[in-house]
């Protein structure tokens, strides 16, 4: 068996454990049953404000925020019924009028009248929760407008596309020998042709929002790409766009096929909007493996951002960077937002006037 020797015994009761009371970061108080301060350490005194003669002389309600001052009571009386109160949080009032957040765990000692309680001051955990829940509550927001415009633009552009889809039904071609107006009408016909399906495809994604999961699958790059450079063919013909394609590393990847379109055709688009003036745009898209990680660059010669300017808001919505009209700081959103909801990542290198490149990094 084991025997305390004299020194041990002697050491323990020489620890002088009022240092520890006065030395805690924490709010160490002992109250009354009678709803004052016994005693406090300097903690108590030092976050409140309040000297301990104004501590001690008043009720321990009386700093208490108003609003938590009912549950508050309600749950000292449960304490006094000698029910122990672990992590209750409430909300004091300094001197200085400021609000603090204190995390109380409290033991009753019946036979003393007396409650023995430990608090940790959260105020600043509180104050990144309710930034996070301000911002959770923006974003759900943002997202319900976005939704909303969605819904509206898919109905609002279903007739006229199916009106154009008709007149060019009427047309009779053969009357028409001019093989350039022939290939004309064959590139809107079906420019039109692709709107109304990626229309359709956008209504089915709407409705399939109900489900958690998108929808993925094994996409060939070069077909989808190939769909979206058709759709946007007098676009990058008029702006004398060169585009430069390699997909050897990898032809394949899992993913949302509308989200691999929009990809491409935001990405695009913005490289020929923000060319350099008086020079063609030139963009290169390939894939690569790194590390076992399959990635898709894009890279343009356009004018480029600012990364130390721009930062993290590179891909926030409604963010624009540069003066053109057509800017709506909605484009990149959508490529981030497609990339992250499926695991992946995307990071931008660049500089004013030497272009921008995208390396996307797919989960799968």
């Amino acid at each position: 068996m084991y025997k305390e020797t004299i020194h041990e015994a002697s050491s323990r009761t020489n620890y002088h454990f009022d240092n520890f009371f006065n030395i805690s970061a924490d709010l160490i108080c002992i109250a009354g049953f009678d709803g004052y301060f016994k005693r406090i350490n300097p903690a108590v005194s030092k976050l409140l404000g309040f000297t301990e003669e104004e501590l001690y002389s008043r009720p321990i309600s009386s700093f208490v925020y108003a609003p938590d001052l009912q549950i508050t009571i309600e749950t000292r009386e449960e304490v006094y019924k000698n029910n122990p109160l672990l992590n209750f949080e409430n909300r004091y009032l300094t001197k200085s009028g400021e609000i603090v957040w204190l995390s109380w765990t409290s033991m009753p000692v019946q036979s003393e009248k007396l409650v023995y309680a430990i608090a940790k001051n959260i105020t600043h955990k509180k104050k990144v929760e309710e930034e996070r829940n301000l911002l959770l509550t923006n974003l759900t927001q943002i997202n319900k407008e976005l939704t909303l415009l969605s819904h509206k633009t898919s109905h609002d552009l279903k007739s006229p596309i199916n009106n154009m889809l008709s007149v060019f039904s009427l047309i009779d071609v053969s009357k028409i020998n001019d093989p350039e107006t022939l290939e004309l009408i064959h590139i809107l016909k079906q420019t039109s042709e692709n709107l109304k399906q990626t229309l359709n495809e956008s209504i089915d994604d709407l409705v399939d929002k109900t489900n958690i999961n998108t929808a993925i699958e094994e996409i060939n790059l070069k077909e989808s790409l190939t769909e979206v450079l058709e759709s946007i063919s007098s676009l990058v013909n008029d702006s004398k766009a060169a585009i430069h394609i390699d997909f050897s590393e990898f032809e394949n990847v899992i993913f949302n096929k509308a989200y691999i379109k929009s990809i491409f055709l935001n990405l695009i688009t913005n490289s020929i909007k923000y060319a350099k003036p008086n020079q063609s745009p030139v963009i290169t898209i390939n894939s690569r493996k790194n590390n076992g990680v399959n990635q898709l660059i894009f890279a343009d010669n356009g004018v480029g951002f600012d990364m130390d300017k721009v930062k993290d808001k590179i891909f926030g919505l409604y963010e624009k960077f540069h003066s053109n009209i057509d800017s709506n700081g909605i484009g990149l959103y959508l490529v981030y937002n497609h990339i992250t909801s499926l695991g992946g990542r995307i990071a931008v290198e660049s500089k004013i006037n030497e272009g921008a490149t995208f390396i996307i990094s797919f989960k799968y």
